[in-house]
């Protein structure tokens, strides 16, 4: 629970934010006996069943977050709400070791035999995994969701794509099995596997695809969006390049009349490496027709998907890349570019576009914005959702092999 923990206070779940709660929603509706480990600023705590349930509330918020205690205090380089959730971790605990002291902790408090799954890309230090490996009889899977900071460096924060390599080696020396998000994942995951020596046990089980209900009361106050809309979802950062997005809409303007522009919907937080697209949205007119908006609930998302022309994805790499399924479980149209997870997962329902070819991008958008416009409602543009992986197939595979 690493990573979700961590996630506390800062918006909405990503991707892999979501995976997380849901293997913790789905083992908590399992009999099996039930720990959490979570590594925190003071070290390890292990939580029962029970301690897993409360915790569960806290993150639905069904229950509040308790205050800090003195460790939260003295955690200065933590938010005050992360301050907060890791000290209702260590008041709900059956067990706390500070590091270098896990592999007593799991002796103690765990049977031989125990599973652990650790699906977020946290908390896989070495330690972690020595400990694991002195408890009898313990079998260690690991959910790889891409590898992206290997093979695209450039996209990257300074340190990201050593730190990444370093974690995923150990995964590859030590896990008894990976998982894999996807086949595309695990062809990319064990090509690099196999430079390194060791190709570990893996299995491929598809992320399961559940879009939040509509909400659109969720919707910020006063939004206006135009019609039709087009909608672009993720952290805005080079990869998602939204650059190429912004040179559309640059071409629109100049070619359409302002009555006829159709909106831009641009959904997700700032991120890194990005300062000339930050530079160019906040140079925008009102009169672009282009509207940026972040920290959106699912349901206020799923809702904006529902209204739109078509979701638009040009992402130049992804590990499995939530947006163009869950827009397809909608039945709204979708561009993206032809990476081969989607042609894995959603075949031939996506329009699939070179994410450099501005022309075709721009032809396609003012197709399907023109096909809105003539039926004055998204409805005519609606498609047939097609076969969509979900968590019971998902939670099917990987406990049958672990």
């Amino acid at each position: 629970m690493t990573r979700l923990v961590s996630r506390v206070g800062r918006g909405p779940h990503t991707g892999i934010d979501r995976v997380e709660q849901a293997y913790l929603d789905h083992l908590l509706s399992l009999p099996a006996p039930l720990f959490l480990l979570c590594r925190t600023a003071t070290g390890y705590v292990l939580l029962d069943r029970q301690g897993a349930l409360a915790l569960a509330s806290r993150l639905a918020g069904a229950v509040a977050w308790g205050g800090p205690d003195l460790a939260g205090f003295l955690s200065r380089k933590l938010s005050a709400p992360r301050r907060r959730a890791e000290a209702d971790l260590r008041r709900l605990s059956v067990a706390r070791a500070r590091r270098g002291r896990l592999a007593r902790l799991l002796r103690t408090h765990l049977p031989e035999g125990t599973a652990y799954l650790n699906v977020g890309h946290s908390n896989l230090h070495p330690e972690v995994f020595e400990a694991w490996r002195a408890l009898p009889g313990a079998r260690v899977g690991v959910l790889v969701h891409d590898t992206i900071p290997l093979d695209y460096p450039g996209f990257q924060r300074p340190g990201t794509p050593a730190r990444f390599e370093a974690m995923l080696r150990r995964v590859g020396a030590s896990a008894d099995l990976a998982i894999y998000n996807s086949e595309a994942t695990r062809t990319a995951s064990e090509t690099w596997f196999a430079r390194w020596g060791r190709v570990p046990p893996g299995v491929v089980a598809h992320l399961g695809v559940v879009p939040a209900p509509p909400d659109q009361a969720a919707l910020p106050p006063g939004l206006s969006l135009p019609r039709p809309y087009f909608l672009a979802l993720g952290t805005i950062e080079p990869r998602k390049n939204h650059a190429l997005l912004l040179d559309v809409w640059q071409a629109l303007s100049a070619e359409l009349p302002p009555e006829d522009l159709p909106g831009l919907v641009i959904v997700g937080s700032r991120g890194w490496k990005n300062e000339e697209v930050f530079r160019r949205l906040d140079a925008l007119s009102p009169k672009a027709g282009i509207v940026e908006l972040s920290n959106l609930s699912d349901g206020a998302v799923t809702a904006l998907i529902d209204g739109a022309a078509a979701l638009l994805f040009p992402s130049r790499a992804e590990g499995y890349g939530l947006p163009p399924m869950e827009a397809a479980a909608r039945g709204t149209p979708t561009i993206c570019a032809n990476l081969p997870v989607y042609r894995e997962i959603l075949g031939d329902y996506p329009v699939y576009a070179d994410p450099d070819d501005v022309y075709f991008w721009e032809q396609s958008i003012r197709n399907l914005a023109e096909s809105m416009q003539a039926g004055q409602s998204g409805e005519g543009t609606r498609r047939v959702p097609p076969d969509l992986p979900d968590w019971s197939s998902h939670f099917g595979v990987v406990l049958a092999r672990t």
